[in-house]
Parts: C-alpha cells; sequence; structure tokens
C-alpha cells in the first residue's frame, strides 16, 4: 500500500513484540557508536493494512549497502551530500537497504498474507556523545530533514523514528509515527501518525 491509498488520519498500531525486537537491535549498535562513527540501525516494517489502519506485526532486517551498492554510492555523492552536508561523507552514517535483502523479506510478508509498510530507524542523542561541533544539533523521534528526503522519495505509508537516550547506565526510548510528504509537494514537513503499541497487560472485564 503506498502512503496516497490511506485515510487522512491513519492510526499505526505496532505489536510491542516488533518494538522489543527493534530495541534490543538498536541499543545493541548504540553501544557501539563512537563520536566519529554515528551507526544506524534500521529495519523494515511487516504487516497489514486497510485505509484507517496501518498494523505492524513484525520488522526485518537487512544489511546495509551504503558503501558497496553503486546506486547508494551515486545516490549519497551526488544528491545526499550535496543536499544536507560533507557530515554525510561518513560512510557510517545513513543507510539503504539491501536490494537482495529487500525483495527477501518482501517475499516472505507476501506468503503471510502481509506486506512492507514502511521502515524504523534509530536517532542516537548525537547531541550528547557526537563531536563537539555537532552537539549544536539536536535528535528526537522527529525527522531530520535527511529523513524527509528519504520518506518521501520511498513512499512508504510510515516511517517510525526511535530516539534512544542513555542517562547514567539507563537507556530511554521515545517513538513517533511519518507519514511521507505529499508527492505533489515534496518540501511540506512530514505528518505525524497516530501511534498505539500493543500493551501486554489485560483489561479486566
Amino acid at each position: 500500500m503506498r502512503a496516497s491509498q490511506l485515510g487522512e488520519c491513519c492510526t499505526v498500531l505496532v505489536e510491542d513484540q516488533a518494538l522489543d525486537e527493534f530495541l534490543e537491535v538498536a541499543v545493541g549498535e548504540y553501544q557501539r557508536i563512537t563520536s566519529e562513527t554515528p551507526l544506524p540501525c534500521f529495519a523494515l516494517l511487516v504487516g497489514s493494512a486497510d485505509r484507517a489502519t496501518l498494523t505492524v506485526e513484525r520488522v526485518a532486517f537487512g544489511r546495509n549497502a551504503r558503501t558497496t551498492d553503486p546506486a547508494a554510492r551515486r545516490e549519497f555523492t551526488e544528491s545526499i551530500v550535496p543536499l544536507f552536508g560533507p557530515a554525510y561523507e561518513n560512510e557510517t552514517r545513513g543507510w539503504w537497504i539491501d536490494s537482495h535483502d529487500l525483495l527477501r523479506a518482501s517475499r516472505e510478508a507476501e506468503a503471510d498474507g502481509l506486506e512492507i509498510l514502511g521502515s524504523v530507524h534509530m536517532h542516537p542523542d548525537w547531541h550528547r556523545i557526537g563531536p563537539p561541533e555537532e552537539r549544536r544539533f539536536i535528535l528526537s523521534e522527529r525527522p531530520t530533514p535527511m529523513d524527509q528526503h528519504v520518506f518521501g522519495n520511498t513512499g512508504w505509508p510510515v516511517n517510525l523514528i526511535c530516539y534512544l537516550e542513555r542517562r547514567g547506565d539507563v537507556m530511554y526510548h521515545a517513538l513517533a509515527a511519518w507519514a511521507p510528504p505529499p508527492p505533489e509537494s515534496p518540501h511540506l514537513p512530514c505528518a505525524e501518525l497516530p501511534l498505539r503499541i500493543r500493551t501486554r497487560a489485560m483489561a479486566g472485564v
């Protein structure tokens, strides 16, 4: 399903197990980040959709082809770096999912009667742990200009941003869901979508 096929007030429902799986990998990647290596964490969202609801049932990880796919290298060199600055020359910044992994995830989803709904990626508290010259740029669960560019190009109906922040020995996260800007107005901000995470506790009757 493309973003243009959705209703105006589409709600995103996320299975708690899918979020937990992503968080486990994201926290592991976060712990490997240094001030020179802003390692990304990215996954596909797999689930079902109708005009009112997007239901994320699981996530699918893939390899990062940022440095190996010729199309990715061209995109970063010719478009992303000129648009968003030399910070994106750093080959540990940014994600480009391997086309073979994308195809595999799509086929596996289809076999289960599901589809690729979009993506989820991590924003670390880079303004705390990044190099001094980049600490003025505050990251959160909101899209960056680069995110908006990518969301618009993929056209997936939903993209989750998971912000991770370390306080002492404790990790905290925030999550938000975003629709891409409309194709006819790519410079408009991404629209935030209502987001609900499945709760394990059962309500009494």
